[in-house]
C-alpha cells in the first residue's frame, strides 16, 4: 500500500493512501450474488432473479457498506504501517482515483509524547468502605417509605405529611391560570414542589387557605414567574399521613423474595449494596488516579480537535440536564462549549494516558471482568437474561462495556503500582458523589 504522511501542526497529521479499485469491485460483486440467492422479490423465483435488477435494488447500498469496511481496513493498516497512535476519530474524504486505485486523504490528530510514564511515583488514596447491618436496616426503612399508604389527616400538616392543594398565583397584573386553579400534591419536605411553596403549606389543615409571597429564581420554567415575587395563593383540600408496612412474609415477596425469608432478604439487599459500593469506590479510585496524573502530565500539550469535541459534548450533556430538570436555558450561544475546555482537556489527558499506559504495558482485556461487570449490570433489572442477550446482540453497546472494563483494569493496575493509604469511610460517605 502506498502511504504519505505529513504534518499539519504539533499533533495534526494528514494521510494519503489508496486501495486497489479491483478489490472493491470484486468484494461489491461477490456479496450481490450472495443477496440473489436469497433475495425475495415479487415477480421473480427466489435464486432467479436478474443480476441488473439485484443490482438497482442493492448495489448502492452494498457498495457503501464494503466501501466503508476497505476504507477503515486500509486505514488501519496505514496507521500500522506508519507506527501512528491515533486520537480520535480520522476525517476521511477521497483524492483524485486512477484506473486501478481508490485514492483518499484522511486528517487526523496523533497521541502526544508523554515520555516516561512512572505509575509508582503517583500518591494514591483508595478509599475503603463495606456494608454494615446499619446500612441494611436504614435500606428496609427506605423501601418501606416507598411502599407506604397514607390516611386522612384532620390536624395541621407537618414534614413528612402528603398534602393535596389547589393554587393560582397573580404575578403583576397576570393571573395564573387565567381561570380556575391548578391542582396538585406534594410530601412536605420531598421538594417535590418548590420549597417556599411547601414550607408556606407547614401547619395548613384541610379546607385552610392563604396566601404565600413566593420569591422565584431567575431561571424558573415559568416565565412569568422568573425573578419575581409572585403572590401564591394556596388551598390545603387534603392533608394524609404515612402509614409504614411491617416486614412480613408479604412484604418481602413483592420485592421478589419468593420464600418471604427475613435472612434471604437481608441477603440479598446486602448483595445490591455491595454491587453499588464497589461501583461508587472505583469511581472515587478513578477520580483519585485521574487527579495524580494530570498533576504530573498537566503540561503536555493535547490534540486540539479532541479537546473541542470532548468539551462540545460536556456543554451539550449539561444543557439537556438543565432541560430535564425544568430550568430555563434560553438562546445557546456558539461558544458554549468555552465553559468546558479545561475540564475537556483534563479529561481528553487521563483517557489518553490511560490507554497508553495500557499500551505500554501490554495490558489485554480481561474477558472474564467484562462478563462480570454485565451480568452485575443485569442482576439490576427484573429480567436479568434479556438485558445480558441486548449486550451481545448490540456492537456499540458492547463496545461501550468493554471500554468501561479496560478502563477500570488499568486504574486498578495503577493504583496497585502506586504509592497509596488506606481510607477508611461509611457506606453513605462512600456513595455520595
Amino acid at each position: 500500500m502506498q502511504v504519505s504522511v505529513e504534518s499539519l501542526g504539533t499533533l495534526e497529521r494528514r494521510m494519503t493512501f489508496s486501495l486497489p479499485a479491483d478489490r472493491l469491485e470484486a468484494q461489491v460483486d461477490g456479496r450481490l450474488r450472495e443477496i440473489s440467492r436469497g433475495a425475495k422479490i415479487k415477480g421473480f423465483r427466489p435464486g432467479k432473479v436478474p443480476a441488473k435488477v439485484i443490482e438497482q435494488r442493492f448495489g448502492a447500498q452494498v457498495r457503501a457498506e464494503v466501501l466503508d469496511g476497505l476504507l477503515r481496513e486500509g486505514f488501519s493498516n496505514a496507521v500500522r504501517q506508519e507506527s501512528l497512535q491515533i486520537a480520535g476519530n480520522p476525517q476521511i474524504v477521497p483524492a483524485a482515483d486512477t484506473a486501478d486505485q481508490l485514492s483518499y486523504v484522511a486528517t487526523f490528530e496523533v497521541v502526544p509524547d508523554f515520555g516516561d510514564v512512572d505509575v509508582t511515583k503517583l500518591n494514591v488514596v483508595r478509599h475503603t468502605s463495606e456494608v454494615s447491618a446499619a446500612d441494611i436496616d436504614a435500606m428496609i426503612e427506605n423501601l418501606r417509605m416507598q411502599r407506604r399508604s397514607w390516611n386522612p389527616v384532620e390536624r395541621e400538616a407537618a414534614t413528612g405529611d402528603a398534602v393535596e392543594i389547589e393554587t393560582w398565583s397573580q404575578a403583576g397584573d397576570e393571573r395564573l391560570p387565567a381561570e380556575g386553579v391548578e391542582r396538585g400534591a406534594t410530601v412536605l419536605g420531598s421538594a417535590a414542589m418548590f420549597p417556599a411553596i411547601e414550607a408556606a403549606l407547614v401547619g395548613m389543615k384541610a379546607g385552610d387557605e392563604k396566601v404565600a409571597d413566593i420569591e422565584f429564581p431567575t431561571d424558573w420554567r415559568v416565565p412569568q414567574f422568573a425573578g419575581r415575587t409572585v403572590a401564591v395563593n394556596l388551598k390545603a383540600t387534603r392533608v394524609s399521613e404515612s402509614v409504614l408496612p411491617e416486614v412480613d412474609a408479604a412484604f418481602i415477596k413483592s420485592f421478589g423474595v419468593r420464600s418471604g425469608d427475613v435472612d434471604q432478604f437481608r441477603a440479598d439487599i446486602r448483595s445490591n449494596l455491595e454491587r453499588e459500593l464497589k461501583g461508587a469506590l472505583m469511581t472515587r479510585l478513578r477520580r483519585e488516579v485521574g487527579e495524580q496524573l494530570i498533576a504530573v502530565y498537566s503540561h503536555v500539550e493535547m490534540p486540539p480537535k479532541l479537546v473541542e469535541g470532548e468539551a462540545r459534548g460536556m456543554a451539550a450533556q449539561a444543557i439537556e440536564t438543565a432541560r430535564r430538570q425544568g430550568r430555563a436555558v434560553g438562546e445557546i450561544p456558539a461558544d458554549a462549549h468555552a465553559g468546558f475546555m479545561d475540564a475537556a482537556r483534563k479529561r481528553v489527558l487521563v483517557g489518553l494516558l490511560v490507554g497508553e499506559i495500557a499500551r505500554r504495558n501490554e495490558l489485554r482485556l480481561d474477558p472474564k471482568r467484562v462478563t462480570e461487570t454485565m451480568n452485575l449490570i443485569a442482576s439490576t433489572y427484573e429480567e436479568p437474561q434479556q438485558v445480558i442477550d441486548l449486550y451481545r446482540n448490540d456492537a456499540q453497546l458492547m463496545a461501550g462495556l468493554q471500554a468501561r472494563v479496560m478502563e477500570e483494569q488499568v486504574i486498578d493496575w495503577i493504583a496497585e503500582r502506586a504509592q497509596h493509604t488506606e481510607q477508611p469511610m461509611s457506606f453513605n460517605e462512600a456513595i455520595r458523589q
